[in-house]
Formats: structure tokens, C-alpha cells, sequence
């Protein structure tokens, strides 16, 4: 189970293990330990920051007890319903999520309709809850890339680049995992720094998310070989998702700033998520 990865040009070469350790019989790997690590800080830093955007530490945890399991079987749908064709005939393994086959954007949607369902039932701000969702989704996503790297997975087409990756001898490929890791990254210190120092709007940490992770994850996409795609054509599920994403986060966040409105739902509803508004103007009070 050990994959050679190496970076000819750069004169780096590991070996790595995908098991991590064994416990009564039953190996743990890397790949688990990565996203739960990811996931932890994400929830250390949106623990520290949920005060800020009018919730709780009691509010977040709750609402996480909704999204964790919505989001690993929404994951696990997503990636099934494309490649129906494989499990409508081995319809025994559709549950068989250890085996892999997890479609991040699966995820995210099965956790955001989860917030959403949990804030409506709470009446809580459903666009400011998404804000510290956002932030949180970065972090998760940035680390959790690696665990791709321990398995020698997720790479693009072959490159001559500078940074080409070679696994197990194959290669030299685009480590795409590495190029959405630090695209990644980079977006949150950004979003970290919009809901700092220019927060204007519900929902506005959200759609910059949409818009940043859309646009990285469309050109990224390309260059990967094992993309899920629609029926039998050249198209990739997730290159559309994210160009769509992407366009329309451009689009609302332009007609938010125009309008000049307090929360993301006020585009539909002038007088919707008035608890948001009131305090969403106490912050820029505060911060005048």
C-alpha cells in the first residue's frame, strides 16, 4: 500500500504509506486522518470567529450534528447518480463508502441544505450562517487535498512543468491536488480578511466563496483524468458546477453591493431575516 511520489524537478522523492496504523485487525489510513484534521480546524477556527457573525459555539455544534451526516451521504449520491451506469449493476455497493467515492461537491451541498434546514427550523440567519461555513469549507478542502497526495490520486494530465509529479515511476502529471490545496488557501486568508475588515452583507462571505472556489476549481478541473462526467460526453460534472457557481455568486454579490441590502435574502424579500439586519448594523456601527 505504498505509493513513490516524487518531483524530478524539484529533486524530491517520498515514499508514503497509506495505512497509518493498525487497531484490532483494521487498518486506519492517512486519508481519513488528513480530513478529520482538516475538518477540526475548520471547526476550531469557526468556534473562535462564530461570536462575530451573531451565532454561538452551542448553535454551531448543533448544527454540524445535521450537516456532518448529510454531507457524507449527499456525497455519496452525488458520485453514485454519475456513475449509474457502473452501480445500477452493483447496486450491493452503493453503501460501500470505505471503498471511496466521495464527490466533494456532493458534500458541500448535502451540508449547506442541512445549515439551512437547521436555521430555518431555528430561525436563525440562514446567508450568515453560510458565511462561517464558507470560511470553514476553505480550511477543510485546503488540507483535505492532501490526503490525495498520500494516495497518489486525483492528478492531472501529464505536464513538463516545473512542478510535475511522478507516482510510482508515471508522470511527470499536474499535481492538481497541490494546485486547489494553495488555491485554497490563498482564498481563505482573503475571505478572512473581507469578513474582517469589509463585511457588508449576510451572505456575502458565501457568495465570495462561491465565486473564488468556482473559478479555481473550473480551470483545475480540466487538467484532471479522473473527473466524473455527464452520460458519454467530453463534459465535466464538476467544471459546469463550477462555472455555474461562479457566475451566479458574480451576479448576486454584484446586485447585494448595488442594493445596498443587509442580508443576502433581502434580494427576494426587503423585510426578510430583520434579527440579521439589526445586527449586522450594530457590527458596522461597532467598527465606525
Amino acid at each position: 500500500m505504498e505509493n513513490v511520489i516524487a518531483f524530478p524537478n524539484l529533486g524530491l522523492e517520498v515514499t508514503v504509506n497509506r495505512v497509518a496504523f493498525n487497531i484490532l485487525g483494521k487498518d486506519i489510513y492517512w486519508y481519513g486522518i488528513i480530513i478529520a484534521i482538516g475538518f477540526v480546524l475548520a471547526i476550531a477556527y469557526c468556534s473562535r470567529r462564530i461570536d462575530q457573525f451573531g451565532f454561538n459555539n452551542d448553535m454551531l455544534f448543533d448544527a454540524l450534528i445535521v450537516a456532518l451526516p448529510s454531507a457524507i451521504v449527499c456525497a455519496r449520491l452525488y458520485y453514485v447518480i454519475w456513475e449509474w451506469s457502473y452501480y445500477s449493476k452493483h447496486p450491493s455497493e452503493i453503501i460501500a463508502v470505505w471503498e471511496g467515492g466521495l464527490a466533494i461537491y456532493g458534500g458541500v451541498i448535502g451540508a449547506l441544505l442541512a445549515v439551512a434546514a437547521y436555521g430555518r427550523i431555528k430561525r436563525l440567519s440562514i446567508p450568515g450562517m453560510f458565511d462561517v461555513a464558507a470560511l470553514g469549507l476553505l480550511i477543510g478542502q485546503c488540507i483535505g487535498r492532501w490526503g490525495n497526495f498520500i494516495n497518489g490520486e486525483a492528478h492531472g494530465t501529464e505536464t513538463a512543468s516545473l512542478f510535475g509529479m511522478m507516482v510510482n515511476g508515471e508522470g511527470p502529471f499536474h499535481p492538481t491536488f497541490l494546485y486547489e490545496s494553495v488555491w485554497n488557501l490563498i482564498g481563505f486568508f482573503i475571505l478572512h480578511l473581507i469578513s474582517k475588515k469589509c463585511y457588508r452583507f449576510r451572505g456575502q462571505i458565501f457568495l465570495c466563496y462561491l465565486i473564488w472556489y468556482g473559478a479555481g476549481r473550473a480551470v483545475i478541473e480540466g487538467m484532471r483524468t479522473d473527473s466524473l462526467y455527464v452520460g458519454q460526453t467530453d463534459i465535466r460534472i464538476s467544471q459546469v458546477v463550477a462555472i455555474v457557481s461562479c457566475i451566479v455568486g458574480i451576479v448576486l454579490l454584484v446586485m447585494c453591493l448595488r442594493q445596498n441590502v443587509k442580508t443576502l435574502t433581502q434580494l427576494a424579500n426587503p423585510h426578510a431575516d430583520t434579527r440579521a439586519v439589526r445586527t449586522q448594523e450594530q457590527k458596522e456601527t461597532q467598527n465606525t
